[in-house]
């Protein structure tokens, strides 16, 4: 079992006792300067597909050291660890070949982020290991939600000169995933926000995604709008998104998404729908995205099956004596076939105690309809805690 929570507590004792400073003169003072902070997670999850099931509790611990800015330089590592509190006898990855359902948080100590980071006027340029989130994180995502986050090896550069206007480019040398694994890449991410409409923002993007395997490579175009407007009491919500892709192997699929909602009286309500259309039996792919956000927390499509994939879901949200509440209800149809894919429901109890430490409950429930996927239920128990 690993010491690396036992010294990131000790880790977080220095900081604490570490007086604050003033600017950075030197290379010195821009590390004495800096900023340390720690962070925990400690999680139970149950896997149950009704003919298996897994468990398992793990904990995350997070090491985050951040220097001060010295003439728009800076620079910020990053380590984490997750530990299992008990044998690891639960499939960790698909090609893990330890029989039943996968619980994806396997035992791990590694570099999350090392970063070299410049920041000239509007503009930041970042070197190194690093977290890249685009918009609602659908095409390009860090999945945070597991215990090993997925980051990328990666040159961006993130300017604001233009009014209201973010202008973002990555280059990905390598995507670290969260199955600890690692793929080389010759990645190109273009991404434009627009924000200064009355009524929303849209943001245009264009995602060149080029692994070592020619034959996965994907050029992805898209236009995304989002926004809300106040109705009396309530607000009105809405969002579209449209975005076409040219695959390697000649499959032209598209995708796009209608998203409307109102929020009144403390309670958000959103319906939306999403489709992800397949062409000559390949679907639409989203491979450097946050899949677990999207089609269910059961996470049975995180590859849109051959014949296309359409969700309708409805998600109803509150916070009640600082609880917050959330239900998702997913109807799952085939794209080309208006074959039943199945449903899910699923709902999120979470608490947090002042800024520092935080409860959560989870859970989903899958039935397959006619996907032949099986039915499925997770749950989450998770407790947080940061310094």
């Amino acid at each position: 079992m690993s010491t690396f929570p036992s010294k990131l507590l000790l880790a977080a004792a220095v900081a604490a006792a570490t007086p604050t400073a003033y600017a950075a003169e030197s290379i010195a003072e821009a590390f004495q300067n800096g900023s340390t902070s720690v962070s925990f997670r400690l999680r139970f999850e149950e896997h149950d597909t009704g003919s298996s099931d897994a468990d398992a509790l793990t904990l995350k611990s997070r090491l985050t050291y951040k220097t001060d800015e010295l003439n728009g330089f800076s620079a910020l590592f990053e380590v984490d660890d997750v530990t299992a509190l008990g044998d690891v006898d639960y499939k960790t990855a698909p090609f893990d070949t330890t029989p039943g359902p996968i619980i994806a948080d396997g035992e791990y100590t590694a570099v999350n982020q090392a970063i070299i980071a410049y920041t000239a006027g509007d503009t930041t340029a970042k070197f190194g290991r690093q977290r890249i989130l685009l918009d609602n994180q659908r095409f390009v995502g860090g999945v945070g939600f597991r215990q090993n986050e997925q980051t990328y090896d990666a040159v961006t550069l993130t300017n604001k000169s233009l009014p209201d206007t973010t202008l973002f480019y990555g280059y990905i040398a390598e995507v670290n995933s969260i199955f600890d694994t690692e793929a080389k890449h010759d990645t190109h991410l273009l991404n434009a926000k627009y924000t200064g409409l009355p009524f929303g923002a849209v943001t245009g993007y264009y995602y060149q995604i080029e692994p070592d395997a020619a034959a996965d490579s994907i050029d992805t175009f898209g236009i995304r709008f989002t926004g809300s407007q106040p109705a009396g009491d309530a607000k009105l919500l809405y969002t579209a998104e449209y975005a076409t892709q040219d695959q390697n192997n000649g499959s032209k699929p598209d995708y796009y998404v209608l998203e409307g909602g109102v929020s009144v009286s403390g309670v958000t309500a959103k319906l939306g729908y999403e489709v992800l259309e397949a062409d000559n039996g390949v679907g639409f792919n989203t491979p450097l995205a946050t899949k677990h956000k999207f089609q269910g927390w059961t996470d049975k499509f995180l590859g849109t099956p051959g014949t296309g994939i359409e969700d309708l879901y409805l998600t109803v949200g509150t916070k009640i004596a600082g609880v917050k509440l959330l239900a998702v209800y997913h109807d799952y149809e085939a794209e080309t076939t208006s074959t039943d894919l199945g449903s899910e429901f699923g709902f999120v109890v979470a608490k947090k105690f002042g800024k520092n430490y935080g409860l959560s409950l989870k859970y989903s429930d899958y039935e397959e309809g006619d996907s032949g996927k099986g039915d499925a239920d997770k749950l989450w128990l998770t407790a947080t805690a940061k310094f």
